[in-house]
């Protein structure tokens, strides 16, 4: 066939068109609503537009294929070939045989992309312009990304793969559409944030339209480019201007019937004449990048199968499950075994990182880690893994070395340098970097164990934190002083980690109460605790407030500055405590119980305290040696502090947060642990009932 043979224009007659099912959020409601006659009107007068700019060759429709006229989806033609769908729905499944048909007899070769991958035509495959240099691929909604890998290696053409978001906007045709010169026109919000930036590195904003909500869903995008015209269902005044400012002239026609199943101008209309195909002599390697996982555990109640599913979109990539075994009993595990695909190398290892906290294991025989050397002091290779809080293994010279000092959001240095001892592995942050310091970087040779260590909950549950604002609160003190005892009896180490508001609510006596009996080891919190917890003791006032009655009192706006000076003056709360300046109260326990305590400040502090360690780093460095071998950690109504020892935080540790407002709690137990839990509720009444308990506990042990 030559190319003169080839027409400009596929469409296909909508003699049997109408909507019978639902496949897009278009076609919802609309069964059996289509006025075929209107709609067969459109179509004839979108044909007399496109056949008085080009030749067109006719489809006719068939019976029982009511969307056989959106042609567009039919394939793609690329020069002599035509690449015929693999459609996602199967009510659609029967027209590829009759659109390839239709190709091969027309003098086309049909070539077929392999493989079982979604494909959609040109609904989703759209050529940057007449010079071809690219094709702009869409996946997400209808089209697999694993589809473009098989376009670039049929093509030997570089397929930009642009993740599509919104079910309305499900073919890259309804929401994009490029035009010569490098320009494109688009609807943002149809697209995720990583693939708005692609479309930006590559396309100057000069060169660049964002249409508006009203025109995208109007279907302005779904246009029909016939050199300088562009023919498409409607257009606004200013998307017009604009367009005009570029030298197209734009002519609307009204595909209303059409638009109920989710189609306009470009869906019926397929480029018939396109010279594309070639990228030099040598072949192009696709960027696409899959590897397979696997993972075990109690999948399904636990929600981690979705989890996991979520992770992998949210990330930009795709997943096929190849093999899933469900346990026979509930109280057995399941496992799977998945694929995951990402549109880059880069992007895959994002999307492993996230996968590893829920337990995945990449399916690959044992590699040693990339490492990589740092070049600037404070700064790590820009592919450094970054560390959770489960305890981590690096493969350095065939073997596995376990991370000490785990924490989230650290890097992983391995040290070797001697040659006298084995590799070692430490999570570092990033701050403490020195130059020379050996990093491991992507995801290769890096696994994460999580492993079940609480109360016999799922190994691989994940948002499993009892997080509730209508849970009896005295049911979970009284788990949670029985937890305590355990602790206590066995040495063990329980941190608080406390707010103002502790001693705002009244709950300060009953704080005292818990740590004169034993059951704290380290209080972490920032300047206004102990100031209010002075304050109170001094005057009588929490934040100038008398809490018996509720009221402020005269000149009470100045107690707590005044309560600072009086220990600035002695020093430190504990020279304050030891001349009988300080009396009583949570800060005189921690002193006479010999409680270690760390005060973090911040830019709101007044005075502040002298104990209050007002350099960053040095409060951060603090509150990690604090928490190390700590076995129970609770979070009383702090959120800055809380998140921050959170985050410090290995996998193990029994967390409790409790704070008034949900959304707080919700945010410091949903850590991906499956040892926190979340107590909704007043942190004065909360301290009260576990102090009343735990005396009650150790009363009844005589």
């Amino acid at each position: 066939m030559t190319t003169s043979d080839r027409p400009g224009m596929v469409m296909c007659r909508p003699t049997h068109f109408g909507v019978q099912y639902v496949i897009n959020p278009w076609m919802q409601g609309q069964i059996g609503r289509v006025r075929n006659d209107v709609a067969v009107e459109q179509w004839n007068r979108l044909y007399e537009i496109v056949a008085g700019l080009t030749t067109v060759a006719i489809i006719e429709g068939v019976p029982a294929h009511p969307d056989m006229c959106f042609v567009a989806n039919a394939g793609l033609v690329a020069g002599d070939r035509f690449m015929p769908s693999v459609f996602r729905f199967p009510q659609r499944e029967p027209e590829a045989p009759l659109f390839s048909d239709w190709f091969a007899d027309s003098g086309f070769e049909v070539v077929t992309l392999g493989g079982d991958d979604t494909f959609e035509g040109e609904g989703d495959a759209l050529f940057e312009s007449d010079s071809a240099s690219w094709i702009w691929a869409g996946y997400g909604v209808r089209s697999s990304l694993e589809s473009h890998q098989s376009l670039t290696e049929t093509l030997n053409i570089e397929v930009v793969s642009l993740r599509l978001i919104d079910e309305r906007f499900y073919h890259l045709d309804t929401c994009f559409f490029p035009l010569p010169g490098g320009r494109v026109v688009y609807y943002p919000p149809a697209f995720d944030e990583l693939t708005l930036a692609e479309i930006r590195c590559r396309v100057p904003t000069d060169k660049r339209i964002e249409v508006s909500e009203s025109d995208a869903l109007r279907f302005a995008c779904n246009a029909v480019r016939l050199d300088v015209t562009l023919i498409t269902n409607h257009v606004s005044k200013e998307l017009r201007r604009r367009l005009a400012a570029w030298g197209f002239d734009v002519r609307t026609t009204p595909l209303d019937e059409f638009m109920l199943a989710g189609g306009a101008a470009k869906c019926l209309c397929l480029i018939g004449r396109q010279d594309a195909g070639t990228s030099g002599e040598g072949r192009l390697d696709s960027p696409i990048r899959h590897t397979e996982i696997q993972l075990s555990g109690h999948l399904l109640d636990s929600g981690l199968m979705n989890r996991l599913f979520d992770s992998v979109t949210d990330g930009g990539g795709s997943f096929r499950v190849d093999q899933f075994t469900v346990g026979q009993r509930h109280d057995l595990s399941s496992t799977a075994r998945v694929r995951v695909t990402a549109p880059t190398q880069e992007r895959l290892e994002l999307i492993l990182n996230t996968l590893q906290p829920l337990g995945a294991v990449t399916v690959t025989e044992d590699t040693d880690a990339r490492l990589e050397s740092v070049t600037q002091v404070g700064v790590a290779p820009q592919t450094f893994y970054s560390t959770t809080i489960y305890p981590t293994d690096v493969r350095v010279s065939g073997q596995w070395i376990r991370a000490t000092s785990q924490r989230m959001d650290a890097v992983i240095v391995i040290d070797d340098s001697d040659g006298e001892n084995d590799p070692s592995a430490r999570c570092s942050l990033i701050r403490d970097l020195q130059n020379g310091d050996r990093v491991a970087c992507g995801v290769d040779g890096v696994r994460v164990r999580r492993t079940a260590t609480i109360a016999g909950k799922d190994e691989f549950a994940f948002m499993s934190a009892g997080v509730s604002s209508e849970r009896r609160v005295e049911l979970a003190v009284e788990e949670l002083a029985w937890e305590m005892r355990r602790i206590r009896a066995r040495e063990g180490r329980i941190v608080f980690v406390a707010g103002p508001v502790v001693i705002h609510t009244g709950g300060g006596p009953h704080l005292a109460s818990i740590i004169n009996l034993g059951y704290l080891d380290v209080l972490l919190t920032g300047n206004a605790l102990p100031t209010h917890d002075i304050e109170m003791n001094l005057f009588g006032t929490s934040l100038g407030v008398d809490l018996a009655r509720g009221v402020g009192v005269h000149g009470g706006h100045q107690h707590h500055i005044k309560a600072i000076n009086r220990i600035r003056s002695a020093g430190s709360i504990r020279t304050a405590v030891e001349q009988g300046i300080v009396t009583d109260g949570v800060m005189y326990a921690c002193v006479k119980n010999d409680v270690k305590y760390v005060l973090a400040g911040s830019i709101r502090d007044d005075g502040p305290l002298p104990d209050t360690l007002m350099d960053l780093y040095e409060a951060q460095a603090a509150y990690a040696e604090a928490i190390d071998g700590a076995d129970m950690i609770v979070m009383l109504a702090s959120m800055l502090h809380a998140i921050g020892t959170g985050n410090m935080t290995r996998a193990g540790v029994r967390l409790i947060c409790v704070d008034i407002h949900p959304a707080v709690v919700t945010k410091l137990a949903d850590r991906g642990s499956v040892e926190s839990t979340g107590i909704v509720t007043d942190v004065g009444l909360f301290l009260n009932l576990l102090a009343t308990r735990l005396v009650d506990e150790d009363a009844s042990d005589g």
